[in-house]
Order: C-alpha cells, then structure tokens, then sequence
C-alpha cells in the first residue's frame, strides 16, 4: 500500500510528489499527461524560470524525482476510486492501488466560445492572464472578448500593457464611462472569426487588426473522480478545500487550479500557485500520517 497517491502530473502534483519524495514517503504519481499550459509558450511569474516552456519544466520536474526511490510514477488515467477502511482503492488501466490519503490534481480544462480561429490560437494569439502575458504585450493592440462579465476587468488591467485596448462586448453605461476615461474602446460584437495572429472579422464583415485577443474562459474540471467520491463543488465548479487543501471528504485533498477556498474568487491559474498549493498539501500529508503512526 502506497502512503500517498497523487493524480496528475501538473505543477502541483509534481511538487506535491517531490515534497512526499524528500520526506521519504512511499508516494505514486500517475501522469495523465501535459495539462492546460502546454500550448502556452512560456512559464512566467515563475523564480528563476521565468520564460521556460512548459514542456521543459514538465520533463525536469519528472527527472527531478528520480532522485527519490520512494516515489513511483506510472503513465495513466484514474478511471475511478473507491474508499476504504484504510485508504482508498484507485483504479487505473493497468489495475487497482492502495493509498492511505489521496491527493487530487487533475486540472481543468478552458471552454473557448465557439468563435471559429479562437481555439487554433489559444496559447499564442489567444490569450487569458494579464500577469503571464501582458508584459510580452506591452505597446501592442490589444482586445479583450468579454465572458461573463470578466472583460470590463480584464481591459482595465490591460491598460497599463497595450497602446490601444479594445473590449468586445456590451458593458453598462457606468462601467462605459469608466472605461472611455482610461482610453479603451468599447464594440459590441459578435465575432464572426479570428484570423492571421489575432485579428478580429465582425459580422457584417468590419475587420479590426490587433496584435493579441484576450478573454478570461469558463472551466471544467477535466476529471470527475472528486464529484464521484463525494466531494464538495462550488458553484463554478471548482473542489472547495481549507487552507490546507483538505476537501469535504476525509483523506482526499486537492490543489491546482482544479481547487479552490470558497472565499477566493476564482482558482489561481499561475505554475507558481499550484505548486505551492501542491507542496502545502503535501506536508499536510506528511505531518498527519506522522502523528497517526505514532498515536
């Protein structure tokens, strides 16, 4: 029986994995492969990693914990788990393994609007994060679609990064006078298409040329293994967890940007934030399987 199983391999299960392995903890890692950032083309915010590729951060965190022999790391997708008087049994293609806790970072996924050339660009063109991408942006044409209210937000934050800001979408009058003050446009859409790197073609055929298109997308959780164990969901569907990144259920925490405290807006969609939240939890882990062995 493994002490702990983590599920994923994104920066907070790679930094949950690496904190058990240096506490000298039997703990499995399944790799369910790249996650959201993989077609972003750099890391940022990131101490003394600023700009790597995530595919380069994923393969040196992976090499990283060969250095420990009591982390096991197997290739796969978590089809299911159940719980257990001792732990909990989770099933992957190549069998059943025993955890004493369970720690989940699945991730989620972004659900684009269905504007077609959106999602070819996502990553480059297309963009989400004023904090990972608005620097790289700076003097450049800007445009933010609106999702559900987060562009007047994320225009306003923009400001400061592009010459020229335009927000798609219908904002009311108040929020409309704020944005004219600080010189961003405002055009109700819709996009008809995205084409060449982020340039905007209306209906009606009017096309607008920008040098990046931001929007703030909805999420889903790109695996149902919480829900099906009983956790708890907030409205936007996020794993509600404590400050500790305990969930509802007894022994199951999670962390990413799959997760979140109900009093946080949103997850923090930053490498940094979820691999701290990865190595929170894990000593959380550490430290209550410490005090049970010896109760």
């Amino acid at each position: 029986m493994y002490e702990v199983v983590v599920v994923g391999a994104g920066p907070a299960g790679l930094s949950a994995a690496l904190t058990l392995g240096r506490a000298r903890r039997r703990a499995l890692l399944v790799d369910g492969g790249p996650g959201r950032n993989a077609r972003s083309d750099a890391v940022r915010n990131l101490l003394s990693r600023d700009g790597i590729a995530p595919a380069e951060l994923r393969a040196e965190a992976l090499g990283d914990l060969e250095e420990y022999p009591s982390v096991d790391v197997v290739t796969g997708v978590v089809t299911g788990a159940e719980i257990e008087q001792e732990g909990f049994r989770v099933f992957l293609d190549g069998g059943a393994r025993l955890g004493r806790r369970l720690l989940l970072a699945t991730g989620v996924e972004d659900v684009l609007p269905g504007i077609p050339g959106l999602a070819e660009r996502w990553g480059s063109g297309v963009l989400h994060c004023a904090y990972c991408h608005g620097w790289e942006r700076t003097g450049l044409r800007l445009a933010v679609l609106d999702v559900d209210g987060w562009g007047v937000h994320q225009a306003v934050h923009l400001a400061r990064f592009g010459k020229d800001v335009l927000l798609v979408g219908d904002p009311p009058g108040e929020q409309r006078v704020m944005l004219a003050r600080r010189g961003i446009t405002v055009r109700r859409g819709p996009i008809e298409r995205v084409e060449g790197l982020a340039t905007l073609v209306f209906a009606g055929g009017d096309v607008v040329e920008r040098d990046a298109l931001f929007l703030h997308p909805r999420t889903r959780q790109r695996s149902d293994l919480a829900e099906r164990l009983g956790c708890r969901l907030l409205e936007d569907g996020a794993v509600e967890v404590d400050d500790f990144g305990q969930t509802s259920v007894r022994g199951v925490l999670a962390a990413g940007d799959m997760a979140r405290k109900p009093d946080m807006p949103f997850p923090g969609a930053q490498v940094v934030l979820a691999a701290a939240q990865g190595v929170t939890a894990a000593i959380v882990i550490d430290q209550e399987l410490l005090y049970a062995q010896n109760s």
